[in-house]
């Protein structure tokens, strides 16, 4: 076994604000070192399942990503979590480490109700949901760190006509590269046990 950890990034976007999020996701899991991250995006509702199966299989952790379309998960996100009913069967991704980040428009935009959703989906999988482990801004300043005050996961907001070159803000982008690396570090951790030995 290697003693590499392998992360991916599966994610939906519709405008692109949702993809700079998973991007920053993935560069933060490559802060750690020892780490790989992957990103696969989502196109559409039709989920080439097999060509995504094997990338998942070798993962030690996934971070989900998604926008919040009408208080839920987006529809092609949401066909992916159906299409996972084979490796639900098979039991693959039992003991992965699992995390995600949601964008909306507003500030609430009822993202709360699509990590609910995302972390009830890896728990039905078998996985281990990391969330984050840092105090919000109470203010609200775009440059801090989860600044929408999420524990569950990493929230974004941007207007649907907002450039991605403007939104969402650097605090938005921050907190989803700090839940990159809490992840990695996680199953790091996860698989290596203490004492750096492999389990």
């Amino acid at each position: 076994m290697s003693d590499l950890i392998n992360v991916a990034v599966v994610y939906h976007s519709s405008s692109g604000h949702t993809a700079r999020m998973a991007e920053a996701a993935a560069e933060g899991a490559e802060d750690v070192a020892g780490t790989r991250a992957s990103l696969i995006r989502l196109e559409g509702y039709a989920v080439a399942w097999e060509s995504l199966a094997a990338q998942l299989a070798a993962a030690d952790a996934i971070i989900f990503g998604c926008p919040t379309h009408m208080g839920s998960v987006s529809a092609p996100f949401k066909a992916f979590m159906d299409a996972s009913v084979r490796a639900w069967q098979a039991g693959a991704w039992r003991d992965k480490v699992a995390g995600a980040f949601v964008c909306s428009a507003n500030p609430s935009g009822d993202k709360l109700q699509s990590l609910q959703q995302l972390a009830v989906f890896a728990a039905q999988h078998g996985m281990i949901w990391v969330g984050l482990d840092v105090q919000g801004d109470p203010h609200g300043e775009e440059g801090g760190l989860n600044r929408l005050g999420s524990w569950l996961g990493a929230m974004g907001q941007a207007e649907p006509r907002a450039s991605v070159v403007d939104a969402p803000p650097a605090g938005d982008l921050r907190t989803a590269a700090y839940l990159g690396r809490r992840l990695a570090t996680a199953a790091a951790r996860w698989r290596r046990g203490q004492g750096g030995v492999l389990l």
